[in-house]
């Protein structure tokens, strides 16, 4: 079984080297700000990540949290910070695009070991197949077509990157559009995702901004 890979964005040398140290049976990648890790998320996904909030550049991690989860929904991410008040600590653990837990500094390392062990074993794939499994048992019928949904966006997505990211002009969106059977609109979303995670270049396809209401009466 390949060795786990963690991506510790934490811009703290020190404190990086505690990780490297109370870590060194897994595979650490480095990122010391929230932009720079959303490039390496895109690129190489881990399977987990392990987030301070206070950054290189005035970035704060906590803002980065909807897009990593946008980005690699399956992905535990640990909060481990001492610049959190108790209220930010619970908004950070609420709703969908959450971290799994929040954990103060100065970290203690055993509980880091077990925190990072529990997560990689329960949390991420693991979790959603759990939920998978309680949905169907519980007779969900539109489980199944959630699912289907999801993936169906990120195979049409990866589709898409790989048409045009290569390209140096404007995509043709009623052409794509009619190839994956979707509207206009759908189209330009993805476009949009595209760009925000990284994954298609800005200066080729120019940020849209919402669909207009001509795009949203086309079929």
């Amino acid at each position: 079984m390949a060795t786990p890979k963690i991506l510790v964005i934490e811009d703290d040398d020190l404190q990086y080297e505690i990780y490297e140290e109370a870590l060194s049976q897994y595979q650490l990648i480095r990122a010391t700000t929230g932009s720079q890790a959303l490039e390496m998320l895109a690129r190489n996904p881990p399977n987990l990540v392990i987030l301070d909030h206070i950054l290189s550049e005035g970035e704060r991690g906590l803002d980065f949290l909807p897009e990593f989860k946008e980005l690699v929904p399956f992905v535990p991410i640990i909060v481990v910070s001492g610049a959190l008040e108790v209220h930010e600590q619970i908004q950070a653990l609420q709703g969908p695009r959450r971290a799994h837990y929040c954990l103060p500094k100065p970290v203690d390392v055993h509980e880091l070991k077990r925190t990072v062990v529990t997560a990689l074993q329960e949390c991420g794939e693991h979790e959603v197949v759990r939920q998978f499994e309680a949905l169907e048992r519980s007779r969900r019928v539109d489980a199944l077509e959630l699912f289907s949904r999801s993936t169906d966006r990120l195979s049409r997505q990866n589709r898409i990157r790989e048409q045009v990211g290569n390209s140096l002009e404007r995509p043709n969106i009623s052409a794509l559009a009619r190839e994956f059977h979707v509207a206009r609109r759908t189209i330009i979303r993805d476009l949009q995702e595209l760009i925000r995670r990284g994954q298609l270049k800005p200066e080729v396809y120019p940020e849209w901004e919402n669909p207009t209401a001509e795009d949203s009466l086309r079929p």
